[in-house]
């Protein structure tokens, strides 16, 4: 089976380990995965804000950069819902681009979602102990309706203890524009999700999306608090 990783722009900017443990953990599963350097931004930020039309161009290349690809793979709920919700959307009127972005909706995947429904895979061999809380980024549980598959991989991880948080659908207040646009409300909802993962007792607050991860690092950061952040790819790539 071949994959082409998209591999999202605050991955490729910020958070680096986060791909290579995609890579780390698909390879071990036998997957050939493929990057094509050339990818750039899903164009969620623009579509957010109200540029359409600088979102269709972005949304445009990355139709054409994976024409191709037998199956497409993201460490992010967020940029899956962008390219599998949004993208007829912004070419309803285009009905050649139209086609395009529907015929890759159907070949799109989110990585927990890609391991559990194709792979048809839970236990990928990783073993980390540690008590971990997982929480559920916006996109990837009200737009693609993902929720149990995390959670799978997450129980099958050798020697970690999952505990659920109070309220976990809860958003944790970074949703991409919103932040910069209401940062009082964002922090306000950050620290209750953070508040929620201490008192489950948990030591990793646990998500498949960068973004809501660099959120509640940075809350967690200033307040000196004793929690760290993971990426469920790296906790899944891990031999602990």
């Amino acid at each position: 089976m071949r994959v082409a990783l998209f591999i999202t722009c605050l991955v490729d900017q910020f958070f680096p380990g986060v791909g290579e443990a995609v890579v780390q953990v698909l390879r071990r599963l036998g997957v050939e995965v493929s990057f094509d350097p050339a990818q750039t931004c899903c164009g969620q930020p623009a579509f957010n804000t109200g540029y359409r039309e600088e979102a269709r161009r972005v949304a445009v290349r990355v139709l054409d950069l994976f024409a191709g690809a037998d199956y497409v793979v993201a460490p992010s709920g967020s940029c899956a819902s962008m390219v599998r919700v949004f993208y007829p959307d912004l070419f309803q009127h285009d009905p050649a681009r139209l086609r395009k972005a529907q015929e890759l909706a159907g070949r799109f995947f989110e990585f927990s979602e890609f391991l559990v429904k194709v792979l048809k895979v839970e236990d990928v061999g990783a073993s980390f102990a540690h008590r971990l809380a997982y929480h559920d980024s916006c996109h990837l549980l009200r737009e693609l309706g993902i929720a149990e598959e995390p959670r799978r991989l997450l129980r099958s991880v050798s020697r970690a203890t999952l505990v659920e948080l109070d309220d976990h659908r809860l958003c944790c207040g970074f949703g991409g524009t919103f932040a910069v646009k209401f940062p009082e409300v964002s922090t306000a909802m950050g620290e209750d999700k953070v508040r929620a993962a201490l008192a489950a007792g948990a030591e990793y607050l646990v998500a498949n999306d960068s973004g809501c991860l660099m959120h509640l690092a940075g809350l967690i950061h200033r307040q000196r608090l004793g929690l760290k952040t993971m990426h469920l790819a790296e906790v899944l790539a891990s031999r602990e």
